[in-house]
Parts: structure tokens; C-alpha cells; sequence
């Protein structure tokens, strides 16, 4: 048996024997081979070799032990290589689940119940104006005929046309689709079959989320022909309700950022700048009036993040209330699914729809959410980190109090080396994209992904498995700051990575503009605590009426974007 030096260091990071980054370990032993210009390549895995991986495996061995280790790694290696010859593709998950709350006994009680306020509301003089009214405000319309769903869907359609050349936020137009959605819609209604307030309202997916007779890109150029033939759990709770499909919407490459094959997915508040990612088209659409909702992902950013930059709502429920069954995977243990929309009332109408148990989905989960919630504001608390700022001159915690909310100061989880936690991330988006840096395949899937990738290669599983204990340690650290508050205020994405490792949910809410830019604030409740937490959510914006702002459309044009 020949095996390579480049084999042997992958193989000891399969295996574990080690404790620090292994790519430091290959990037000398490559840089040795180099100056020799042509080794021989070993006939074997040596005591030698595993002696020169002791400095950076953070082990000393003995002779007799190297030549142990040696022999494990040489029978190993050909298991190894016997088994990645066996396919996996990406929707197959590992045999562990990932449960934000174990120390909570299994949900029985039903999933509780989302009934639609009672509104009165006209239908708006203007298109535009038509185009901006909230899922609340279109299901009244379409509820009492003022509106057909064929005439919403159409106007969604022309705008996504209209404006899709300067935005670049989607990826693919299910027009076809959508027209016998709406059709189909008006018919039922018609009939006195009304199924709810989603009813022939159109939305927009992620183009993560699968849907046959389309293309299900991940926003990157070597899989922007793929196409599946299952349909995504969440696209099945949206259908049964009558939602109608109108696009798949643009994400960063493989969920990372604003930029996918087709361009940089544009913010409509300014669109020489990026609408941020990877919701990049979800966000962008809604601000900008072209769908009234739009399914959206988040792994470590990706719902909050452009959100804020684009100036609408964004819910990234508690770990697992979403099914993400036909949904692209970067993490196993922190993908998460949730609604991004204009108001935090209408993120509830649509997260009514979505949440539950799925058995497709096997870390998803049944937990009661009714709207709108026995909420008294009154009777809950709602914490905040300490700043410079004086309680008295944080224009938030002012608004909160005028709502008669309880403020108490909290600190949150925080140790030395807690961002080496991200190491999760790296192992399972590496493990979940294996195929690319074993091929050799470098490029079609976004310029950022690659050094990630081979570097996830060298995580070993025991570093893995102590980050999940320590994981799990943060956890524990979050119960205990969540049993003094409901909830915590803060500017938004200043606990990305804390939240999404523990599975809190967040809402991201407008918060006014600086210059042409909108700002924005988070509100992080407890787990499973979504009906409280957008309880406050809607409060606050009925307060200060930031999420009723809209960008300059007139300005959202190819020439100004640049082209």
C-alpha cells in the first residue's frame, strides 16, 4: 500500500489524535515536500510520521505507542477511503439530533391557535400603496373581495419584474405556478372556502427551499441547474394554507453574504450597496414592496443580518420549530427556517402557519403559539445590557418602559475563547459540502467557501465533541440569565453566535434610519417563547412606527445601481 503525506494528515484529523488546527500541520509537511522537490512517497503510515504530528496533535507518545498509532492509522485509512466511496447527498442528516432544551419534558398539548385580528381596511387607492400593506391588512382585502389573489399576484409578479434589474434578488419567476395558485385561490374563496390569512397572498422562498418543476440553486453557479423532485416541509404548510409561490429568491453562495452567480443581491434603501445575506433577496423583496412575506434562513446571521441592513422584520424561531425537511444544509445543529415580513404581527400570522412538528425533519418540534397571545406587558420583564449609555438615555428602554414593561440589567454568557465555538460551524458545513475539497473542486461555489471547507477537513472529532460540551455549558449559562428576564433587548447582532449555539429565538425589528440607511433592534426571548416575544415586538412598533417606513423606489434602478 502506498499512502500519501497529504493522506496521512488527513486521516490523523479523521481519526482525532490531536488538539490544535491540523491545516498548520499539513501546510508545513507540504512546504517540506515542496523543497524536496520530488519525495518518495512512503509505503506506509511510520512511528516516524506520527512522531513529527506529536507537536501539533498536543500529545507525546512513546515508541512503542507510535508504532501502535501508526498501525491504527494505516488499517484505518483503508476503511476510510472504502467508505467515501459510499454517496451522501446533502439532505442526509447524522445520527444525532440537536435539542436547545433538555432538560424540558416531550410537548403533548396542541400547537396552539393563530386567529387574524379583526381589521378594518379599504383597499389603498394606489398600487404602490397596495403593494406595502401588511399580510394582515391583504388578508382582510382578499377575505372580503376587495382584492382577488390573481390581482395581488400579478402586481406581485410585475414588481419582481419591474424592479428584479436593479435589486438582482431572484434567482427564478414561478409564474406560471403562482397564476394557477391565485386562480385556484379566487375560485375557493369564492365558494366560501376560505383556509385562513395566507389565503392567495403571494410570498417568496429562499432558494434553499425545494420545489419540483424548478431549480433549487443555493445561490451557486455549480448547482444552478439542480432540481429535486421532493418538496420542502415548509413550502407544504405555506400550500395547504393557499399561499401562492410567485419566486425563488436570491441567498448568498451556499448561504454566505449577498453575492450569488447572478450578481450581488441589491439593498432598496440604497442600491449601489448589498442588501447583506444570505436572506438577501427574502429581505430585499419585502422592503421593497414585491412580495408582502418571504421564507428566509439562518445559520449564524442569515435572517438577522439582512434584515437590518434592509429595514424589515425578521423572526428566526427557537432550534427546530421550523421543519427544514427539502432545505439545502449547512449545520445540522443550527439551521433554522423563519417568516420575513414587514411587521412583527404579520412574522406571527406566517410563523402560525409554519411551526410544528415534521417528521421529515427529525429535531423539529411541536410547542404552543397562539396570536394573539394573553400577553400582559405589564407582567413581563425585559432585560438589557449595560452600555455607557444610562438606562434614562437609551431611546429603547425609554419606549419599553412606556409600555409598561419591567426592566431589569442582565449579563450575558461570556468567556475567553467562546468564539472558538464557531468551530461547530466549520465541522458540519465541511462535512456537509465533503465532496468539494476531496474532489479537488475549487470554484462554482462562491470564493469564500473554499478555505473554510478544507479547513473543516481538519477538525477532528475531538475537538468537535468538546466544543459541544461546551456548548452545552453555554446553554446551561443562558437558562439561568433567562430565568430572571422574558426577554432581552439589544442592537442587533451583538449575540449572533451565543443565540444561535444555544437556539434562542430573535426578532429583528426596524429601528429608524441613519442618513439613507434603515437601523435596527433585536429581541432575543426564551426558548419556545415566541408568542411573548412578538407580543413586545408588535408593542414596540405601534409605539414608534419605524417598520411603516419605506425606501425611495423611484430610486431603485439598474443605473443607479450601477449598472
Amino acid at each position: 500500500m502506498s499512502v500519501d503525506r497529504r493522506d496521512l494528515f488527513r486521516l490523523i484529523a479523521a481519526v482525532g489524535v490531536g488538539t490544535v488546527p491540523f491545516q498548520r500541520a499539513l501546510a508545513a509537511e507540504v512546504a517540506r515536500d515542496d523543497e524536496k522537490k520530488q519525495p518518495d512517497p512512503p509505503t506506509a503510515i511510520t512511528a516516524e510520521m506520527v512522531e513529527r504530528a506529536e507537536w501539533v496533535a498536543g500529545i507525546t507518545l512513546t515508541g512503542d505507542e507510535r508504532k501502535a498509532v501508526a498501525g491504527s492509522l494505516t488499517r484505518n485509512l483503508l476503511a476510510l477511503n472504502a467508505v467515501r466511496k459510499e454517496p451522501l447527498p446533502n439532505s442526509l442528516p447524522p445520527a444525532f439530533q440537536f435539542n436547545p432544551a433538555p432538560e424540558s419534558t416531550p410537548h403533548t398539548a396542541p400547537r396552539g391557535v393563530v386567529t387574524m385580528p379583526k381589521v378594518e381596511v379599504k383597499k389603498p387607492a394606489t398600487d404602490d400603496d397596495l403593494a406595502f400593506a401588511s399580510v394582515v391588512e391583504l388578508a382582510e382585502l382578499v377575505r372580503t373581495k376587495q382584492v382577488t389573489s390573481v390581482e395581488l399576484t400579478k402586481l406581485s409578479l410585475a414588481r419582481l419584474k419591474k424592479y428584479d434589474p436593479a435589486l438582482l434578488c431572484v434567482v427564478t419567476l414561478t409564474e406560471d405556478l403562482a397564476l394557477k395558485q391565485a386562480e385556484a385561490a379566487d375560485k375557493e374563496i369564492a365558494a366560501g372556502k376560505y383556509r385562513g390569512p395566507l389565503h392567495g397572498l403571494p410570498w417568496g422562498a429562499k432558494d434553499l427551499i425545494s420545489m419540483p418543476g424548478y431549480p433549487t440553486t443555493w445561490g451557486a453557479e455549480r448547482y444552478k441547474v439542480q432540481k429535486f423532485e421532493d418538496t420542502a416541509a415548509v413550502v407544504k404548510r405555506l400550500d395547504a394554507a393557499g399561499a401562492v409561490l410567485v419566486a425563488k429568491l436570491t441567498l448568498g453562495a451556499l448561504a454566505l453574504g449577498d453575492q450569488w452567480f447572478g450578481g450581488m443581491t441589491r439593498n432598496p434603501w440604497n442600491v449601489k450597496t448589498g442588501s447583506s445575506g444570505s436572506s438577501a433577496g427574502s429581505c430585499s423583496a419585502v422592503a421593497a414592496g414585491l412580495v408582502p412575506f418571504a421564507i428566509g434562513s439562518e445559520t449564524l446571521g442569515s435572517i438577522v443580518s439582512p434584515s437590518t441592513r434592509c429595514g424589515v422584520t425578521g423572526l428566526r424561531p427557537t432550534f427546530g420549530r421550523v421543519s427544514r425537511a427539502g432545505c439545502m444544509t449547512l449545520s445540522w445543529t443550527m439551521d433554522k427556517l423563519g417568516p420575513i415580513t414587514r411587521s412583527a404581527e404579520d412574522a406571527a400570522i406566517v410563523f402560525g402557519v409554519i411551526h410544528g412538528r415534521d417528521p421529515a425533519d427529525p429535531m423539529s418540534v411541536d410547542r404552543p403559539f397562539d396570536w394573539p397571545g394573553k400577553v400582559n406587558l405589564k407582567e413581563l420583564t425585559v432585560g438589557y445590557v449595560e452600555t455607557r449609555q444610562k438606562e434614562d438615555e437609551r431611546p429603547e428602554l425609554k419606549t419599553l418602559k412606556d409600555l409598561g414593561v419591567k426592566l431589569a440589567a442582565i449579563k450575558l454568557p461570556n468567556w475567553p475563547g467562546m468564539d472558538a465555538l464557531r468551530v461547530i460551524l466549520d465541522a458540519e458545513c465541511a462535512a456537509a459540502f465533503d465532496e468539494l475539497p476531496r474532489k479537488g473542486i475549487a470554484d462554482g461555489y462562491g470564493r469564500f467557501w473554499g478555505t473554510t471547507f478544507r479547513a473543516g477537513e481538519f477538525v477532528t472529532a475531538v475537538e468537535y465533541i468538546r466544543a459541544m460540551r461546551l456548548r452545552t455549558k453555554l446553554m446551561q449559562q443562558m437558562v439561568e440569565v433567562m430565568k430572571t428576564v422574558d426577554m432581552y433587548v439589544g442592537p442587533a447582532g451583538f449575540d449572533l453566535l451565543l443565540t444561535n449555539l444555544t437556539g434562542h429565538p430573535t426578532v429583528c425589528l426596524p429601528n429608524g434610519l441613519r442618513g439613507d440607511q434603515p437601523t435596527a433592534i433585536t429581541f432575543t426571548g426564551r426558548l419556545y417563547g415566541e408568542t411573548e416575544l412578538l407580543a413586545v415586538a408588535k408593542a414596540y412598533q405601534e409605539a414608534t412606527k419605524h417598520h411603516l417606513k419605506r425606501p425611495p423606489m423611484d430610486k431603485a434602478t439598474k443605473e443607479n445601481a450601477g449598472g
